[in-house]
């Protein structure tokens, strides 16, 4: 599936807010849906790029042979779900921002593992 595709997919999540995909490596966005005044998605997909970047260089220090399945931020009223995308040859990572009180986030997993293995960029 391409870009759109993909991000519309990860909208049908239950209480999904917005999607990016992002290249960690530059910190740009190739894509976003959703979102709104209370989540600027081109603000946060730029800031997480940090986090993802954070791990990947703790997990080199420590010489972990491992990769990241995903990363989890639980805020007051919502989820915030990295998952760095293991099938592309980039450095892209999925963002999927959540309402807590309306998901699930095991089914949030199992869907983001889902699109990803069919989104091709």
């Amino acid at each position: 599936m391409n870009i759109e595709t993909a991000l519309k997919e990860a909208m049908t999540v239950d209480g999904a807010l917005g999607v990016a995909l992002v290249d960690y490596e530059s910190g740009m966005s190739l894509g976003v849906l959703g979102g709104g005044p209370g989540l600027d998605l081109e603000v946060a997909a730029a800031g997480n790029t940090e986090v993802v970047r954070a791990k990947v260089r703790t997990l080199a220090s420590l010489q972990m042979d491992d990769t990241v399945e995903d990363i989890l931020i639980t805020l007051g009223r919502q989820y915030h779900l990295i998952r760095p995308l293991v099938s592309s040859k980039g450095s892209l990572f999925l963002y999927l921002a959540l309402d807590r009180s309306r998901s699930n986030l095991a089914l949030a997993r199992h869907n983001l593992k889902r699109i990803e293995s069919g989104l091709e960029v």
